[in-house]
């Protein structure tokens, strides 16, 4: 065992101690050990530590191991991507952890028992996912350096294959190496006389630079780029709605290109109002820059706009990629757009798009604050963190310019670069200055993770350029099949009213279920906020806690125009809280339908087939395409009498032309729909005594009847299957009846004084 490297600490993951029991035995680390002699101070990792990412603490830990004489792997995690809250728990222990296992082969027989380096050692470092202030970040929460086996030499360390990375940079330099012809001798031995080091003692080995040529040669830039344009080309003869534009350098090779499907541009036509261009990452494999355009959609959910591949990062490659996407939109420019912190960007949309309000991605910003300022403000950096957390939510400029000089007072951060970089850019990322424009709740942290999570699987297709732009084509139509899946659950589905109130039933019959609930936390709130006439058509509204101060609120009732100066609708397309209670105090139980925007009703959807080149799939694919039609058909139809029974004449229409085509003796499975009722269930609305009122539609015609789905199979765990009761009510206030007689009002005692709204 090392006797010298026994250091165990720990914390529960909630920042508490943990008892004996949970950790054991804290050892005394002796005065003269190998972690002492060999690692800094700085180096050696403590309870509490602060990473932007579990890479970051990887870095790091991995560091300290090779400092100490042994390498690290990842071992556990809790939670899983793209599920829930995702990954909130790693471990990093040491590669000899843990002990191999046997596993019998397929015949039965005992596989070769291969020597292996593995021999239970302990050692770990465990990091917790934290969100402070809606800013994700890592602590350190366990860390334990206890190792039984001896720990390697500088020397000896270095070889193993953890510490045998080849650098961007190093990898540019093999690459023209061979270009030029050099042997792999040659290479090494002029990069050993280039680093300044001895003769063997680069981190990595021939064998690894031999591996690296290798899979340089199973790259062919050249033909990959011919076979992309060509297969953009084909996208283009079998759908003209597909659009691409390419450039061609002096050299004849492939410097840019951009392209975007007809699905993509049908959703820019209803949700291009504002959009995200994000240029974070790049194709590795090609060297060049991946910039994609997204949006939000009525339901809350990630479209995709467009793609381009750029060969450089300038203004002019920035420059030729938003005119390829103007020209793709039909010169349509998005009202707001946000970008990553990147001066570039920011000097060619002030050229290329003067009328757009550009801003940067507050999630990429904050994700930096670690780095520039956990080390400089020690323990006052929770402290200032939280402070610039409140100026960044602040309604009003003049009180963030105040609050501004105070923080820096305060610290002493009148001469730090990255302070004076903010403040000089605080247009471009401070909520005061943002809220007049509309941002469709893109700058929240919740929406840059989700279409981070969006991005992230563009990246697993960095093989061959061509199967890269067919990879994002599936993309992309399984994106658009889950959103109609989605929107037809909630369609479906019936909608929880959380106040009773009017204005919140009239809302549920106009806005899709993800636009109501951000009016419905509004609504919630409004109660708590107190409203005074203080002018003609002028209202000072505060919470009730507060004794001055507010918002005001301007309502000319008889031109239904309303606004607040805590600029909410302009910025959400969501009315505030606080010009909820100015109506309701005012017996206003109606919101005006420009104050219900297109881009947030439940009819306001691209609902054109997302498929590219259905006919040509294979069999379960155009099973998929027809589930996915059948179900935007069904969703369509239930809008009205008047669709429902253009619908049923069409399906009439089409099932007899199918019955007249000869059948198949083997073809695919069946699909089965049972429809065991004759009515159409409209969505229901569940106040929170928990009545529902429903609406049903008598079938007009009786050779065609529509009820529940088939109950389908459980996939991924997870049965899709939603029972619904059906329940027949009178129609309430806003659905055709004087309010006076209204049941639901009158019978459960909803007034709007029992509710708070007056």
């Amino acid at each position: 065992m090392s006797e010298g490297t026994s250091l165990v600490l720990e914390s529960s993951e909630n920042g508490t101690d943990l008892s004996q029991d949970d950790i054991g035995t804290i050892e005394e680390t002796p005065e003269e050990t190998i972690l002492s002699r060999q690692t800094s101070v700085n180096l050696v990792p403590f309870i509490g530590q602060r990473f932007v990412s579990q890479e970051a603490a990887y870095e790091f830990y991995c560091s300290f191991a090779k400092q100490c004489g042994f390498s690290i792997r990842r071992h556990r995690t809790r939670g899983k991507d793209g599920v829930g809250r995702g990954v909130t728990r790693r471990d990093f222990t040491c590669h000899r952890g843990g002990y191999p296992q046997i596993k019998p082969s397929d015949d039965g027989k005992a596989q070769r028992n291969r020597k292996s380096s593995r021999c239970g050692c302990q050692a770990y470092m465990r990091i917790v996912k934290r969100a402070d202030f809606d800013v994700s970040e890592w602590r350190v929460t366990g860390f334990r350096n206890i190792h039984n086996h001896e720990l390697l030499k500088s020397n000896e360390v270095r070889l193993l294959p953890a510490y045998c990375p080849i650098s961007p940079d190093d990898k540019s330099r093999i690459c023209m190496f061979a270009k030029a012809g050099m042997s792999v001798r040659q290479m090494l031995r002029l990069m050993e006389l280039e680093k300044g080091v001895k003769l063997g003692c680069l981190p990595f080995t021939e064998i690894d630079v031999r591996n690296l040529l290798q899979s340089f040669r199973n790259v062919d830039r050249d033909n990959d780029a011919i076979d992309l344009i060509a297969m953009c080309k084909r996208l283009k003869d079998e759908n003209q709605n597909f659009k691409y534009e390419f450039k061609i350098d002096s050299n004849n090779r492939l410097e840019h290109i951009a392209w975007s499907y007809s699905s993509s541009i049908q959703s820019y036509e209803a949700f291009g109002d504002a959009v995200v261009f994000d240029t974070t990452y790049r194709v590795d494999a090609y060297d060049m820059l991946l910039g994609i355009w997204l949006g939000v959609d009525n339901n809350g959910m990630t479209c995709f706009f467009s793609c381009a591949l750029l060969r450089d990062e300038n203004m002019q490659s920035f420059s030729w990629a938003l005119k390829a996407f103007l020209s793709f939109m039909k010169g349509k420019a998005p009202q707001t757009i946000l970008t990553d912190h990147n001066m570039w960007l920011k000097e060619t949309i002030a050229v290329e798009l003067p009328e757009t309000k550009h801003a940067f991605c507050i999630w990429h910003i904050l994700s930096k604050f670690s780095v520039w300022f956990s080390l400089l403000l020690g323990s006052q950096y929770d402290e200032w963190k939280s402070q610039f957390h409140r100026l960044y939510n602040l309604e009003l400029v003049e009180d963030f310019e105040e609050g501004w000089r105070q923080m820096v007072d305060k610290y002493g951060l009148h001469a730090n670069k990255h302070i004076i970089s903010l403040y000089s850019l605080r247009t471009f990322w401070a909520l005061p200055f943002l809220r007049r424009y509309f941002f469709a709740g893109l700058t929240s942290t919740c929406q840059s993770e989700s279409i981070n999570v969006f991005i992230q699987r563009f990246l697993s297709a960095q093989s061959q350029l061509e199967r890269f732009v067919d990879q994002v084509a599936d993309i992309v139509d399984f994106n658009d099949r889950a959103g109609a899946k989605q929107k037809m659950q909630r369609k479906l589905q019936k909608v929880c009213l959380k106040t009773g109130s009017p204005i919140e039933s009239h809302a549920a019959t106009v806005l899709t279920p993800y636009a109501l609930s951000k009016l419905q936390e509004e609504l919630v709130l409004a109660p708590q906020f107190a409203s005074f006439l203080v002018d003609e058509g002028c209202f000072q509204v505060r919470h009730h806690s507060q004794s001055d101060g507010g918002c005001k609120v301007f309502w000319v009732p008889c031109q239904e125009h309303i606004s607040c100066s805590c600029h909410l609708f302009e910025f959400l397309g969501i009315l505030c809280r606080h010009v909820l209670r100015v109506m309701s105090t005012n017996n206003c139980f109606h919101i005006p339908d420009q104050y219900l925007p297109d881009r947030w009703r439940g009819n306001s959807s691209s609902s054109v087939n997302h498929f590219r080149g259905a006919t040509s799939r294979d069999p379960p694919e155009r099973m998929q395409f027809l589930e996915s039609m059948v179900s935007t058909f069904l969703v369509e139809s239930i809008e009205t009498e008047e669709r429902l029974d253009v619908a049923c004449d069409q399906i009439s229409m089409v099932l007899s032309r199918i019955k007249t085509l000869p059948r198949s003796t083997h073809g695919v499975n069946d699909i089965t729909y049972s429809y065991p009722s004759d009515s159409l269930i409209l969505p229901e609305v569940e106040d929170t005594d928990g009545m529902i009122h429903g609406f049903t539609i008598t079938n007009p015609h009786d050779s065609i009847t529509a009820g529940n789905l088939k109950e389908r199979r459980v996939r991924d765990g997870v049965d899709l299957t939603r029972k619904r009761r059906q329940f027949s009510a009178p129609l309430c206030a806003q659905y055709g009846h004087d309010a006076s007689d209204c049941s639901i009002m009158a019978g459960d005692n909803m007034s709007g004084d029992a509710l708070g709204y007056s």
